[in-house]
């Protein structure tokens, strides 16, 4: 049986199909390729906050958000991964949802959707690394023994400082705004092999120091949620809705 692809032509219960060979046929639209996009300008605002595996460019979303919706419609990501879509939806004033099943994209995509007081968030950081320098730890934590199977013991260490640290924070959305910058420093910080996304442990590798990269990673996150901030005030958008579930998108009823 070939390959089919669906048309985004349909009609009543009919679906238009077109082949392959059809599709060889189209010229690509050079509009959509983005050519000469640098770093700087794929991972502006919340969009450099993490690193996650297959991430598509905001622009593309962006471009497909404008061109097939209205302000003032939903937007559904029932695979929305790490908030990418999201994202963009609120800058472009269209409520969103979307749905993961990984509680790491969950963290990520609600850290990238939430855009702080950028004086809040400051004076935060400020207070935290007052307690970490003072190794000021309420409730010790303690890596488990799989988890530190990654780390050598002097990383480790600070690690659960900063991790204990996090942990005293009151405020939920200020919190998660700091375990985001704390899960994205622990591949540095590990023995993890950097250019592989499969569990492989570097004995050669040297860790990077875990509060020197806390504070770069928090300090580019600072200014990532002031220009987002910034573009929803400019925009009008700050209180634009968009949510995240963490669950099976089979249980999503849309």
């Amino acid at each position: 049986m070939s390959l089919l692809t669906i048309d985004k032509t349909i009609s009543g219960n009919s679906v238009n199909l077109i082949s392959p060979k059809h599709l060889s046929s189209i010229k690509p639209d050079p509009i959509l390729a983005f050519r000469g996009l640098g770093i700087k300008d794929t991972t502006y605002a919340t969009h450099g906050y993490h690193r996650y595996p297959a991430k598509f460019i905001p622009q593309l979303a962006s471009s497909l958000i404008r061109e097939y919706s209205r302000e003032g419609d939903m937007i559904a990501d029932v695979f929305s991964g790490c908030g990418t879509t999201l994202v963009e939806s609120k800058i472009e004033g269209r409520v969103s949802f979307g749905v993961d099943i990984n509680p790491v994209a969950d963290l990520i995509a609600r850290v990238k959707i939430k855009p702080l007081l950028p004086s809040k968030i400051e004076r935060a950081f400020d207070d935290l690394q007052c307690k970490i320098a003072n190794n000021e730890i309420a409730n010790g934590f303690n890596f488990n023994e799989r988890i530190a199977y990654w780390f050598r013991q002097e990383e480790k260490r600070k690690l659960e400082i900063l991790l204990g640290c996090i942990r005293q924070i009151e405020d939920r959305e200020v919190q998660r705004f700091f375990y985001c910058a704390f899960s994205n420093i622990l591949k540095n910080c590990s023995v993890w092999l950097q250019k592989s996304i499969k569990p492989t442990r570097d004995y050669d590798k040297i860790p990077k120091d875990p509060y020197s990269e806390f504070i770069r990673q928090v300090r580019k996150m600072l200014r990532g949620n002031k220009e987002f901030y910034n573009i929803l005030k400019s925009n009008n958008q700050l209180t634009t809705s968009s949510k995240i579930y963490c669950r099976d998108a089979k249980e999503t009823k849309i």
